[in-house]
């Protein structure tokens, strides 16, 4: 017995360096491009709710990370103008907005970010850079030097870092609506955090889960006599995209929704206009963070609506679109701006930033 103990260590004293060499000196596998899943464009349920040619002017591109879906509204030579939506509601959000800006002469681009709407959803990790560079490539695709940035919730992290890793591409304004970017973990509920771990993730993704979620959507969408529109889009891509509710989670824990406060402390470094509007009664995004953005851009100004929570841009959609307007179309210092037409819109400075305990979902 002692003889045979003797030659296990030998022999394992002999493959050890051995083992220890192989990993020092192999080569990991050549690298692969990402899986890229389907968009909407494969699920017919939605087509009739928002369709890929839902705004005129629409096309596709390929880029490394997979298609991405656009559209170019209004005059060529009109004032540029881009709009990113935000976490979950693809570019559908902007029904009550793009068409009237794009009316008044604004020449505007419209997109669904990677992994909402009819753009394909790279298996990747959702970070900032992710859609930035999609913005980026989407604006050299389409012939852009620069444009005016209109970002919404999310959105408005992305306009955020955008400009500050890109500011050529920036045409001296950006407008944040609603803003996300800076949330803290404390106002993302635990729901959410649970929802939008690995672990939650890996699970939702296997086969029985996704046919699940699958007939419990189309049983809802059977029992309901009206449908908004919006909220069916969320619904159809969490049961239909097999890659949505990941890109959310990811989003979550890695991109654009929290955490970006250099990037919007950096504005401040760049000759870039900053109008910021957020509703008093935003649940999602709370008011306060309007305000602790102003902290990290002293030079911006805030657009205080009473009463308007964070689907503002549909609810005050003429309220927004007149500030946004009036401050596209402002040369010049901020301190040019006057108030809104509307008595119940007003700029203002905003209140100390409070903590009102509660718990806030992203949607």
């Amino acid at each position: 017995m002692p003889g045979r103990l003797a030659v296990s260590l030998l022999a394992a004293a002999a493959v050890f360096p051995a083992c220890l060499v192989y990993l020092l000196i192999s080569f990991p596998y050549s690298p692969t491009p990402p899986v890229v899943h389907a968009s909407l464009s494969t699920v017919p349920q939605a087509w009739s709710v928002y369709s890929e040619d839902f705004y005129p002017g629409g096309a596709y591109v390929s880029f490394p990370h997979g298609r991405v879906r656009y559209w170019l509204m209004g005059p060529e030579d009109g004032n540029k103008v881009v709009l990113v939506h935000g976490l979950s509601i693809p570019s559908i959000v902007w029904k009550n907005f793009a068409p009237v800006l794009a009316s008044h002469g604004y020449h505007v681009l419209l997109y669904d970010l990677y992994g909402r709407g009819y753009s394909d959803a790279p298996q990747v990790t959702y970070d900032v850079s992710l859609y930035t560079t999609q913005l980026a490539l989407l604006m050299q695709h389409v012939h852009w030097d620069n444009a005016h940035i209109v970002g919404l919730s999310m959105g408005g992290g992305i306009a955020a870092a955008f400009a500050t890793q890109f500011p050529q591409l920036v045409n001296g304004k950006v407008s944040l609506i609603a803003s996300a970017g800076v949330i803290e973990d404390t106002d993302i509920s635990r729901t959410a955090k649970i929802m939008s771990s690995p672990l939650t993730q890996s699970v939702s993704s296997l086969p029985p889960f996704q046919y699940y979620m699958r007939r419990l959507a189309n049983s809802s969408s059977l029992s309901q006599t009206t449908v908004d529109p919006i909220q069916e889009i969320v619904r159809l891509q969490s049961a239909h995209l097999p890659y949505f509710n990941a890109a959310v989670a990811s989003s979550l824990r890695d991109g654009p929704v929290r955490g970006l406060e250099d990037s919007f402390a950096a504005l401040s470094n760049f000759p870039i206009q900053v109008l910021l509007i957020h509703g008093t009664s935003d649940k999602t995004v709370p008011y306060k963070y309007a305000s602790k953005i102003l902290t990290l851009v002293p030079h911006a100004r805030l657009l205080t609506i009473d009463g308007a929570g964070h689907d503002i841009i549909i609810t005050h959609a003429t309220r927004v679109f007149d500030a946004l307007v009036q401050f596209l179309s402002t040369k010049g210092h901020m301190h040019t701006l006057t108030h809104s037409r509307t008595s119940q819109s007003h700029f203002q400075p905003p209140p100390p930033i409070r903590n009102d305990g509660g718990q806030h979902v992203f949607v």
